[in-house]
């Protein structure tokens, strides 16, 4: 016994000790290191874990303000605002992408709906960032997704203003549409802009984008493991953008659409005392509510598809030969340079030769003996062409350049377009080829190298309505906050004064008095029984015709050759208060197809003086059956026999 106890005493208990100290020793390590941990996670990271923590279970939503409103001159509104629901993914776990993509395709599939492209994109989520899946849903959806949210983790419904286009086709390329931010809009707008910002692509939308498009709000909203929203713990209201009272009139707008049904081109209705845009439609249109909530491939293959271009906003970029439109500066050309005086007379005998080639005259027998007057009147092109010869090419550019020609407006809309106003040193730079004399004669009745916009005709003729200023054409009247409040205000700009006399303007002016009130005035249509309208039809060939007359014909008789027609016109004729610009593509001659579209929109400018908004019913049928009348009147009729239409 003696010896048992000695052995633990002198070797196993001491054996014990060493290792409980070893124990003890690596305990205490553990510990220690422990507590660090401890004191490194809480108090070094302790802020940064703290905000990571709630950030699991509190996030912050961005609230999308309210656009602001458009409206025309009257009050009335164009485009507004509605309630859309988007569908958002915010991913909690990784694990949940696949039932959420499984579940969705399933809802999806058994309705029948189309599975949208942005499915896809959950599986790519990132952690507690929204992404939209699906926008603008149905009611429908809205029930479907809500009904079965317990098993959409991460799924939330997300309500989300978007535009209302109320007038729809007729206004498009004015107000222009919005859509979704793009990257490289958010690289150039510097924090201005964040993903998912809805901003204006074109027109009015895209111009004033910065006053129409408000400030974004926040809200810090509590959800639970599912990703719902169980409270709001805090909120910044969105600020909503400015309105937008443009000079636009509703009903003359609405009027010049309707004028325009079935056919491309344009309308300009302006307001020659100020530049005030009164109407302005580029037909074909589009409907701007169909970018809302994005745009399928389908829509968008329709529009960018279609062979008449129906996203071209052809008011201000469509450029097109001036035709005898162009006859009135070459006038004003040659009145101020002392060339001619409004007696000098000059024989047409239905064409004009210069060196080897021949220029006809619309009048295959010719005009004899014209005089200015009689040359406005009647369009005698052999009259415009020794006055083109005369003046020659640079001096003709730089009297049309003064009315605003060769250079945009300046109008409060993107993507305006300068046309071409040919000079020599034009030529020279452009093509490495000197300036021949004879493409002076084609340049003097408006054809060659010539291109304007219906815009910049409306600009001219108003020049001419008003005595020698030119305005920058405006469309926007004014902007007021949502309160009313003004914050700015549009005044005219006065661009330009042509140097043009008095007796210039009467002489001029006498002249397209007469192309509409005279009996072989080319613009019989506008004839009034007030005799109050001035006006000038022009004809623009669209491609070079062969001499032979058999090859000419054949050419014209395919519509994508035939001549674009042309009607400019003021009323009325003392003091102007309106000017319109009418071009229609391929109408063939501008009295017969292009003056009774502004017919219908000098009309309907009186009908609104005289009657405001409560036109009376009975009236509105009295006009129309006139308009319609004057089409197959017995003078009409007689206006076409003797080939007096038009050039």
């Amino acid at each position: 016994m003696f010896g048992l106890k000695g052995r633990i005493k002198g070797h196993e208990i001491a054996d014990y000790r060493q290792r409980f100290r070893l124990i003890f020793a690596i305990v205490l390590i553990a510990m220690s290191l422990l507590i660090l941990r401890l004191w490194y996670l809480q108090v070094i990271k302790g802020s940064e874990l703290r905000q990571r923590s709630e950030s699991n279970s509190v996030r912050l939503r961005k609230i999308n303000p309210l656009r602001g409103m458009i409206l025309d001159k009257g009050g009335h509104v164009l485009v507004d605002n509605q309630t859309s629901f988007d569908l958002v993914y915010i991913p909690n776990r990784p694990e949940d992408k696949k039932q959420v993509i499984s579940k969705l395709t399933e809802l999806y599939a058994s309705r029948s709906w189309k599975i949208p492209d942005e499915f896809s994109s959950i599986a790519k989520a990132h952690p507690f960032i929204p992404s939209k899946i699906d926008r603008n849903i149905s009611r429908e959806k809205l029930a479907l997704i809500e009904t079965h949210s317990l098993e959409l983790p991460g799924v939330a419904i997300e309500v989300v203003p978007i535009r209302k286009y109320v007038a729809g086709e007729m206004i498009a390329h004015i107000v222009g549409y919005v859509s979704e931010v793009s990257q490289d809009e958010l690289e150039r707008s510097k924090g201005a802009r964040s993903p998912g910002d809805m901003v204006g692509k074109t027109g009015i939308e895209r111009y004033y984008d910065a006053y129409l498009r408000g400030k974004n709000g926040a809200e810090q909203v509590e959800v639970n493991a599912l990703g719902k929203a169980v409270r709001s713990l805090g909120r910044i209201n969105p600020v909503a953008g400015c309105n937008l009272v443009l000079t636009i009139d509703a009903y003359l707008q609405e009027v010049a659409w309707k004028a325009m049904a079935g056919k491309s081109g344009a309308v300009v209705a302006m307001d020659p005392r100020d530049g005030s845009i009164y109407a302005m439609v580029s037909s074909p249109g589009f409907d701007p509510n169909l970018f809302n909530g994005g745009i399928s491939t389908e829509n968008w293959n329709m529009l960018s598809r279609d062979p008449l271009h129906p996203m071209e906003q052809r008011a201000i970029s469509g450029q097109y030969p001036p035709g005898s439109t162009y006859k009135l500066i070459v006038a004003a050309a040659a009145l101020e340079e002392g060339l001619i005086s409004p007696e000098s007379s000059i024989l047409c005998t239905g064409s004009f030769d210069f060196g080897t080639r021949s220029y006809r005259c619309w009048q295959k027998h010719g005009h004899g003996m014209v005089d200015l007057h009689r040359a406005i009147v009647e369009s005698c092109d052999v009259y415009f062409y020794v006055l083109g010869k005369k003046l020659g090419v640079d001096r003709i550019a730089w009297y049309a350049k003064k009315f605003g020609f060769g250079a945009v407006t300046g109008i409060d809309l993107p993507r305006e377009k300068a046309g071409v106003i040919p000079t020599s040193e034009w030529k020279l730079a452009r093509f490495k080829k000197p300036w021949q004399a004879g493409e002076t004669i084609s340049v003097s009745i408006g054809q060659g190298f010539n291109s304007v916009t219906p815009l910049q005709l409306a600009v001219a003729y108003s020049a001419l309505a008003n005595g020698g200023t030119v305005y920058r054409p405006q469309i926007v009247k004014k902007i007021e906050a949502t309160d009313g409040r003004l914050i700015k205000g549009m005044k005219p700009e006065k661009q330009e004064t042509v140097p043009m006399s008095s007796k210039t303007t009467a002489l001029l002016k006498q002249g397209l008095w007469g192309v509409v009130n005279e009996p072989r005035g080319t613009g019989g249509a506008l004839r009034r029984a007030e005799m109050d309208v001035c006006g000038k039809t022009g004809t623009a060939q669209v491609v070079g015709l062969p001499a032979s007359e058999k090859a000419r014909r054949a050419m014209q008789s395919a519509r994508i050759y035939q001549d674009h027609a042309l009607f400019t016109c003021f009323a009325p004729c003392r003091n102007p208060e309106i000017t319109v610009a009418v071009i229609v593509e391929h109408g063939g001659h501008g009295g017969s197809a292009a003056a009774p579209v502004a017919r219908k929109v000098i009309d309907a400018y009186y009908k609104k003086k005289k009657y405001g908004d409560k036109m009376p019913a009975e009236e509105e049928e009295k006009l129309e059956e006139a308009s319609r009348n004057r089409s197959t009147s017995g003078e009409g009729r007689r206006r076409r026999a003797s080939g007096n239409q038009d050039e």
